[in-house]
């Protein structure tokens, strides 16, 4: 699902060149569910956003799902970044849009779905993480952890291979954002996917088959 060997990536340029990322070597398997720790600034999140095809890897080899990242352009990106789920830290929900609405979405961009049928999955998929009953819901009439369900949700509903998650139950309590992890972690092995997800909340610890450690740009398995 995910192979990476040799992965490094700098901000900045000149004097003000700094390196987050060395030599990174890391491979996910299908299914797995591998959890990145470690302090902030050691470069967890920069690593998981250049799986996800949200930045360009600057040298290295950047393989994901089969296609390798590094020297890919703006459009291959885009594509690579429709074939997953993402899950990000403040959920990202339209305000404009029903739950219903927000979850649909994620079918939209793919296409292969009539109107109809793109209703039904994003129903049954808002059924499955306990909103049936708040399908006509708008963001601002959801608690946090309803809000992070709909997320769950629109990022499970295309069954994508490959689930990446930021931090998903930090702005949580520690009981909704047990919820929501034992939510991924159920649908995700009904669909058989991979998640890999960024956390500082050793509360959900027990949930990974494999925790990598993240400081100073550097990967250490535990």
């Amino acid at each position: 699902m995910v192979a990476i060997a040799g992965l490094e990536h700098h901000f900045g340029t000149g004097p003000l060149r700094r390196r987050v990322l060395d030599g990174i070597d890391l491979e996910i398997h299908a299914g797995e569910i591998v959890l990145l720790t470690g302090p902030s600034g050691s470069g967890k999140t920069t690593l998981l956003t250049l799986i996800g095809g949200l930045r360009s890897a600057q040298a290295g080899s950047l393989r994901i799902l089969g296609r390798e990242l590094k020297g890919a352009g703006p459009k291959q990106l885009t594509l690579a970044r429709r074939r997953h789920g993402y899950i990000f830290q403040a959920h990202n929900l339209h305000r404009s849009l029903t739950a219903l609405e927000n979850v649909r979405m994620a079918l939209e961009l793919d296409g292969s779905l009539d109107a109809d049928a793109m209703a039904e999955r994003a129903g049954a998929m808002l059924a499955a993480v306990g909103l049936d009953a708040h399908r006509q819901a708008y963001p601002g009439q959801l608690s946090g952890g309803q809000k992070q369900r709909v997320a769950v949700a629109r990022a499970l509903v295309s069954a994508p291979p490959l689930v990446l998650a930021d931090e998903p139950t930090a702005a949580l309590d520690s009981h909704s954002g047990r919820e929501v992890v034992g939510l991924m972690q159920r649908l995700a092995r009904e669909q058989g996917c991979t998640i890999l997800m960024v956390t500082h909340d050793s509360r959900i610890l027990d949930v990974a088959d494999r925790i990598v450690a993240v400081e100073d740009g550097r990967l250490s398995p535990r």
